[in-house]
């Protein structure tokens, strides 16, 4: 078996994706909020599962996939407010939240790769500006639409549900969350737009 073979690659990001979600499930810091916290992970992971066959992605695209997939199973085993790494980096510097929610969101922005991707091999878009403001546009359509999705939750859970939403006292949060993602976005296309073309031409 080739270990660099891009498949056997992909089945290694699934393996340790895989592996984290179970260590999240095992004893999490409420299970109520971990089934909130991993649910948008779970969903598109099997999505990618079924669909691999007829549409692979680069391995650049499955890495990044993998790597919010496990800062969000990470958020739903302790909850995002109280990760032990960002509460001593809150309580080392004296910082008024623990700011793992924020982190995690910059990084989803790194997703705008996959959406290039499918704009790129799917919609057949020219590599010019309205690839990089479509891009841009769905990763703040998405960023917005799951900061809906938290309202939502709030609104039917009521207290319950505040750790989901790990707003920590913040009113800006929501704002916060999708102008990380925005910056995420806008810095992860052009650090790895041209390593992503690089894997496109492989592809072909």
């Amino acid at each position: 078996m080739e270990i660099n073979h891009p498949k056997n690659i992909h089945l290694y990001i699934l393996l340790l994706t895989a592996l984290v979600f179970i260590w999240s499930a095992f004893r999490p810091a409420d299970y109520f909020t971990w089934v909130l916290e991993v649910s948008p992970a779970v969903l598109p992971i099997l999505i990618l599962m079924l669909t691999y066959k007829r549409f692979q992605f680069t391995t650049l695209s499955y890495s990044l996939f993998s790597i919010v997939f496990i800062l969000m199973f990470i958020g739903g085993h302790y909850t995002y407010d109280d990760v032990p790494l960002f509460e001593r980096i809150q309580n080392t510097f004296h910082l008024k939240r623990n700011d793992y929610d924020r982190f995690g969101h910059f990084f989803k922005g790194l997703t705008i790769i996959p959406v290039r991707e499918v704009l790129l091999r799917l919609a057949g878009l020219p590599r010019r500006f309205w690839l990089i403001l479509l891009s841009l546009s769905i990763i703040l359509s998405l960023a917005a639409g799951y900061e809906i999705i938290e309202w939502l939750v709030a609104k039917t859970e009521g207290h319950s549900a505040k750790d989901f939403l790990g707003i920590q006292g913040d009113i800006w949060d929501s704002q916060w969350d999708m102008s990380l993602a925005f910056v995420g976005s806008i810095i992860g296309y052009l650090l790895l737009y041209r390593l992503h073309d690089q894997q496109l031409e492989k592809l072909r």
